[in-house]
């Protein structure tokens, strides 16, 4: 019974193929029951078994069955939205839908051998895990985890308390959004060069040099005004001073 029961182990796990960040396009050709969950899922240890052996059906039905751990790829429950565990996808060439019936072998089998998979909306394209928005999900899910992975690292390892590590971080993110704006600066000045305005040398008319030597001939005589002017006072002065000396003597003489 030992020996039977081991057999029927070891052809269940050769039907179940397990999938990773670098396998997981294998999904876009052909038609596919994947299955992404954690070791840590409650849900997802009692659908273990039964995926099991639901793969061992997968030759029959014409379907590859497949398992994603989200823990080991996080990349890949940022592209395929995973936000619940266990969750299941039917894949046929490439189109994704989302498997929400019940959870037990005879379900997935008459899912999938009558076709009911045909009566579920497909994955809009902009949500589609091969579309270029869903790849750069996948790598902030994946630089989440890798920040995550080095915080637990400077305080479980290093001992680092939990607020100098979140001040590492905010320095190290200012450093490198500094870096990047003017790495962005360069790059755009390199590719569109800023244009100077040409130049273009400014020539004096004749028009504006009469204007000046006109001005000029115009302060000078208004100088020689001036000067004139300060003459004639100095002799209107000189000639009071004579007239005032000259009653003076009348007076003494008298």
């Amino acid at each position: 019974v030992v020996l039977v029961a081991s057999n029927a182990h070891v052809s269940t796990s050769q039907h179940l193929v397990e999938l990773d960040e670098y396998s997981w396009s294998q999904l876009l050709e052909g038609e596919w029951m994947v299955e992404f969950f954690a070791p840590w899922c409650p849900a997802c240890k009692a659908l273990g078994p039964i995926w099991k052996e639901f793969s061992a059906w997968s030759k029959d039905l014409g379907v590859r069955v497949a398992h994603v751990d989200v823990t080991a790829n996080p990349g890949l429950s940022g592209r395929f939205m995973v936000t619940a565990l266990p969750t299941i996808y039917h894949v046929k060439d490439g189109v994704f839908r989302q498997y929400r019936g019940s959870r037990d072998k005879e379900s997935f089998i008459n899912f999938v051998e009558e076709k009911r998979w045909q009566s579920i909306e497909p994955v809009s394209s902009w949500k589609a895990p091969q579309s270029i928005q869903m790849s750069l999900v996948a790598q902030f899910f994946k630089l989440s985890m890798a920040v995550r992975a080095l915080h637990t690292t400077l305080v479980d390892y290093y001992g680092i308390p939990y607020w100098g590590s979140y001040l590492l971080f905010a320095v190290g993110t200012i450093i490198v959004g500094a870096l990047l704006g003017l790495l962005i600066v360069f790059i755009i000045d390199a590719v569109f060069p800023p244009k100077l305005p040409p130049y273009k040398p400014v020539k004096k008319s004749s028009e504006s040099d009469n204007e000046q030597e006109e001005e000029g001939e115009g302060n000078e005589s208004e100088g020689s005004n001036k000067s004139d002017d300060d003459v004639i006072l100095d002799d209107t002065e000189q000639q009071q001073g004579d007239n005032a000396e000259l009653r003076k003597r009348k007076v003494e003489q008298q």
